[in-house]
């Protein structure tokens, strides 16, 4: 399976610049405000006290990928909103407990690691953020926001299944007693925020009977997730999930799915894979996995049911978009993702071509080769590259993907709070293919889109033709960890365009602008009638053609 997240369940990518764009992640102040409360909605309901609402309705049910996405949405119709923010904070916080706790090599990590190497975790990670993180880190902020997800995991059933000996009649009194430490430990370094979280683990066990391993690992997550919002703990599998998808295949059924009103629907099946062999077809939606029905888990959870080894048996059932159920057994195995997954000629008389890029990845650069010289012997003479809905991925890609185009000047640059993350990246001659060159981008265009599109803006290489792209201008490392079969995801430097602007939360801003939403729909044969961007971009491809 592969899966994507915040609009689609999206595990990330990258050494690296990103994958799909989560909104701001800001640490809590508090140890327990950021997590746990709720707002207050007294008497006649203004617009914000019906959004919040709505969102309540939807943590109460546990329904965490939904409410990310209410919030999200009401926070760009109402920005810096800090009831929304707050809201947004906690539901990120619960979903990640949610996720961790449904993910097997972490629960079996928990059984496989004392306290004492739990710490040993905790300490290689807040070395890595002290050493390569872009900003330096407030310890006391990380340490604070470590206590509000153990918090927040005390009321999550998932983590209370995994932790059976809890006494929940004592949380209370412990919550009490470790607010009173937090105001009072001076937490100024590394080593201040270790000994903390040492304290904590030993009175929580001893106090409420939880494992100490278990309160190390949800301060450890918390604090990495009080850094940013593209910074985040990789449990075991989700670290091999990170290395699949740069090398551009993984093991399982070959689909991508979006959580959708409690179930898993396709958007997208994979040529070549267990789903396709059998007959699964976009549009369709995933009801049981195993005789598990997805409504009753998490999106989440749904999604890590079809997860398994190579060779492994799964039986779905299936509701096609005529209403009608089947019952479907496949064996999961490894699947090779192209991310060039279109490529044709738009107008064979003035020898336009096209092609769409998913992702960037290890074999973008010879991915793409390969498909120009395609439309080379098809007689392509002007080209668009559709980057709509690609959420990013190697910025060593996106750098090989301009420099194709581009025969001189900067690509991008990185700047870091090391000397080692400054970087210039400039185009070489050799291989530089002449062509006119049209970019099509849209709001879900991030990260390595991003790098391209406005080396080509700025370049003036090209015509950038959509809306403004999404906005994520930084840069993340991908770093496995020595004490424990897991790694964490670090932002490390922010980039700029090739004009120096820079591109986090800015985005790049298209030379033809095209309100729409129409996005390039997968498997459709493509036909600018019903896409006014194709549409477009169609044309001004012919017009730069007769330009020359």
């Amino acid at each position: 399976m592969r899966t994507r997240t915040s609009h689609r369940l999206l595990f990330a990518l990258a050494v690296l610049i990103g994958l799909l764009p989560f909104a701001p992640f800001r640490a809590a102040a508090q140890p327990a405000s950021a997590v746990s409360g709720s707002p207050s909605v007294p008497g006649a309901r203004s617009p914000i006290e019906t959004v919040l609402q709505h969102g309540m309705r939807l943590e109460t049910e546990r329904r965490w990928q939904d409410a990310l996405a209410h919030y999200e949405s009401a926070l760009r119709n109402d920005p810096g909103r800090p009831e929304l923010e707050q809201r947004l904070d906690a539901v990120r916080v619960r979903m990640d407990v949610a996720r961790r706790y449904a993910d097997t090599s972490f629960v079996d990590g928990l059984r496989g690691i004392g306290a004492r190497d739990a710490l040993e975790l905790y300490d290689e990670i807040l070395a890595k953020i002290q050493t390569h993180h872009v900003q330096a880190p407030d310890w006391r902020q990380l340490y604070l926001h470590g206590l509000a997800t153990f918090e927040a995991a005390l009321d999550e059933p998932c983590f209370l299944a995994a932790n059976p000996n809890v006494h929940l009649n004592e949380t209370a009194a412990l919550r009490g007693e470790l607010h009173g430490q937090a105001v009072r430990f001076r937490i100024r370094d590394r080593r201040d925020a270790h000994n903390a979280a040492a304290y904590c683990a030993q009175w929580a066990e001893q106090k409420i009977g939880v494992p100490g391993t278990s309160v190390v690992l949800e301060f450890t997550s918390g604090a990495v997730g009080a850094l940013d919002e593209y910074s985040s703990f990789l449990t075991g599998d989700q670290l091999d999930e990170v290395f699949a998808q740069i090398e551009g295949n993984f093991v399982g059924l070959g689909v991508e799915l979006k959580s959708e009103d409690g179930e898993l629907r396709i958007v997208n099946v994979i040529a070549g894979g267990p789903a396709e062999d059998a007959g699964i077809r976009v549009g369709e939606r995933i009801v049981a996995v195993d005789g598990r029905p997805t409504r009753a888990e998490s999106a989440e959870s749904a999604a890590d049911l079809l997860k398994g080894p190579e060779g492994s048996r799964v039986e779905l059932v299936v509701r096609g978009i005529d209403g009608q159920e089947r019952r479907l057994g496949m064996a999961r195995r490894r699947v090779e993702v192209a991310c060039v997954d279109r490529v044709s000629m738009l107008d064979t008389g003035q020898g336009v071509g096209y092609l769409r890029l998913t992702s960037f990845q290890k074999s973008t650069s010879r991915d793409v080769d390969n498909a120009l010289w395609q439309l080379h012997r098809q007689g392509m003479r002007a080209l668009i590259v559709d980057l709509r809905g690609n959420p990013g991925g190697l910025l060593s890609a996106a750098v090989d993907l301009a420099d194709k185009f581009m025969a001189q000047g900067g690509i991008v640059s990185t700047r870091g709070r090391s000397a080692g993350e400054d970087y210039d990246y400039r185009a070489h001659a050799a291989g530089t293919w002449q062509l006119p060159l049209v970019v099509l981008i849209d709001g879900d265009s991030a990260s390595a889109s991003e790098i391209f599109a406005g080396a080509i803006h700025d370049s003036r290489r090209g015509v950038v033709v959509g809306q403004r792209s999404f906005g994520k201008g930084s840069v993340q490392g991908i770093f496995p960890l020595q004490a424990a079969r897991a790694g964490v995801r670090l932002t490390t430097a922010k980039f700029y365009s090739p004009s120096g602007q820079p591109i986090s939360k800015r985005g790049v801003a298209p030379d033809v602008v095209v309100q729409s939403v129409a996005k390039p729909a997968d498997g459709a044969v493509l036909d600018e009638r019903d896409d006014p961007v194709l549409r477009a971009g169609l044309q001004t491809a012919r017009e730069q053609f007769t330009q020359r």
